[in-house]
């Protein structure tokens, strides 16, 4: 079925891709056609698949052998945090490009026994001694992208630890298992790592002890490669058997201290001997009957649930997924929410937070006043108030328990910095400091940065009804909203809100003190069409296509006793139950 979607009006487009046939859309003539070789019988037809559905456990993750582990561990007996933190080991290895013990970690956990949300913010500060008067006396503007001076704490190990003290039931050590016997004898590179590990080439070679890792034979390991970490398996073998001083105290932590500082940074023995990741409590707001959670700052979870509270002032559903209206009147939105994410968002052991009157339906109101429904802002303004890469995996068990759990070093694989014989590669959270000393989120010593991954939990009426997240920086809250609005407003179910076209937005004003002055730009996925376009632009939107820009999505949902399990296309996932 040929569909020229130049010469299309927005309804039929709406009908042909509704269609579960072949449409067929490339470039001709210098337009835009997509093909969609779905011809699926249920559903709509741009999912990738049906659900996955399992009765005793499901495990949802960026990579097919970190799932299985998870079950594996689920079947021994688990608890849904020993198959995450387990799965969580394994992609650090063979997912590097997003994630490892050198980064960070949040979680937000449903306990059934007590049934209640329980929040883990284990992200690291930045070094004690570091200031904004050394970046100032040397003339830099911002804290640089890469090196030892954006490196801060990696909080991951401390989160397991943490996690599992309270809600695990098999020995630490055993998860650490899978992931040492890959480590050793080695497994097949999938085709997403290798994409992103081939651009992470030019960018680190030149960094010690990179090569030694990762580069033979002049080139990263390819798709479908075997590729071992022998480093990794040894310090792996450090932390199962010494716990959190395996980690943050004894050679490992002297070796990291000791690298960072002959490369002229900061991180000191101290600081990741002190360091204690700490339980958070979610903070909620309900969406058309349905209690959304996020973590509160320093991460940015709360966008979410202040954009969610904008937008329930409109009647998406008559607006339409496919639709230039709700899709100017999200990015309106969005851009409203990313101005108090730029003034407000930080640390907020450091600064006062109004996350309260944020996330409150009052203020949303009077915030959703700003949007013009005929043009695009050109610039944002936080509100006056009375009072500033990663990889996703979710975890149920067959006791009801589910874990919603995000980890990541930040650009893909980090800083650049691995300290010698270790085997990963350190985060650069710090980069995300402002320099300026009036802003709630600057840079101080023993300070955390804003932080951009997210976890979020949904329930529904007291009970658990979805652990989802969506990785990939500023696209995460935004990518919640979708999720949730494609569910509640749009109908789709849980395979489908994923697998939907997405938006988002770029150019909104960064709590490093980057201010959005000509109104960012708007990506969209292929699958919204050349017509949609085309009005977007009439309202004053910038469209500009970036690929790999829109995230990556694992979730379970809890219907009637049954879990329903969802992965990402967009990646190499797999959502897998027993």
């Amino acid at each position: 079925m040929w569909v020229n979607i130049l010469v299309m009006k927005n309804k039929i487009i709406k009908e042909c891709l509704k269609l579960k046939h072949y449409i067929l859309i490339m470039t001709f003539g210098g337009f835009a056609m997509t093909l969609n070789g779905y011809d699926r019988i249920t559903g709509e037809a741009f999912a990738s698949r049906s659900e996955v559905i399992g009765q005793n456990g499901m495990v949802a993750t960026s990579h097919p052998l970190a799932t299985q582990i998870g079950l594996d561990i689920l079947k021994q007996g688990g608890t849904a945090v020993d198959a995450a933190i387990a799965a969580n080991i394994a992609l650090g290895l063979m997912e590097p490009t997003g994630n490892g013990i050198g980064g960070d970690l949040f979680a937000i956990v449903w306990d059934a026994k007590t049934k209640k949300l329980h929040g883990l913010n284990a992200s690291g500060p930045a070094p004690k001694t570091i200031s904004i008067d050394y970046f100032k006396q040397r003339g830099l503007e911002k804290i640089p992208s890469y090196g030892p001076l954006p490196v801060t704490v990696p909080g991951a190990v401390d989160g397991w630890v943490k996690l599992h003290e309270k809600f695990g039931k098999l020995k630490f050590a055993s998860l650490f298992e899978p992931t040492i016997e890959y480590a050793i004898k080695g497994f097949p590179i999938t085709e997403t790592i290798a994409y992103y590990l081939d651009r992470s080439q030019k960018r680190f070679e030149n960094y010690p002890n990179f090569n030694e890792v990762w580069v033979k034979n002049g080139k990263m390991p390819q798709k479908g490669e075997i590729f071992k970490n022998p480093q990794l398996a040894n310090t792996l073998k450090i932390i199962a058997e010494n716990g959190r001083k395996g980690f943050y105290e004894g050679p490992v932590a002297q070796t990291m201290a000791e690298f960072i500082q002959s490369q002229g940074g900061f991180l000191s023995y101290d600081d990741l001997a002190s360091f204690h990741s700490e339980w958070t409590p979610p903070v909620s707001s309900n969406y058309r009957g349905y209690d959304v959670w996020e973590l509160p700052p320093n991460g940015q979870g709360i966008a979410a649930l202040q954009l969610l509270n904008i937008l329930e002032n409109y009647d998406l559903k008559s607006m339409g997924l496919y639709s230039s209206e709700y899709i100017h009147v999200f990015t309106e939105a969005k851009k409203i929410v990313f101005a108090d994410r730029a003034k407000y968002y930080a640390d907020p052991h450091f600064a006062n937070i109004p996350v309260a009157e944020l996330i409150s339906k009052s203020y949303a109101k009077e915030r959703a006043k700003l949007i013009d429904f005929d043009n695009a802002s050109a610039t944002d303004e936080p509100g006056v108030l009375k009072s500033g890469d990663t990889i996703y995996l979710t975890v149920a068990d067959k006791f009801g328990n589910m874990v919603s759990l995000i980890q990541s070093n930040y650009r893909g694989m980090g800083s650049g910095m691995m300290p010698p014989g270790l085997g990963f590669m350190l985060q650069d959270r710090g980069e995300l400091f402002s320099l300026d000393q009036d802003h709630r989120n600057a840079l101080l010593g023993g300070k955390r940065p804003f932080h951009t991954i997210i976890p979020a939990f949904v329930t529904k009426d007291g009970e658990p009804f979805m652990s989802f997240g969506v990785m990939g920086g500023a696209t995460q809250p935004q990518a919640h909203a979708q999720i949730i609005i494609n569910m509640i407003d749009f109908g789709l179910n849980l395979q489908e809100a994923g697998d939907a076209p997405r938006i988002v937005h770029s150019g909104s004003s960064q709590p490093t003190d980057e201010i959005m002055k000509d109104g960012g730009t708007l990506s969209l996925e292929s699958g919204f069409g050349k017509v949609i376009e085309d009005e977007l632009t009439a309202k004053g939107h910038t469209i500009k296509y970036e690929k790999g820009i829109f995230g990556g999505y694992q979730a379970i949902m809890l219907k009637d006793g049954v879990y329903y399990g969802a992965s990402e296309t967009r990646k190499d996932g797999q959502a897998a139950g027993y």
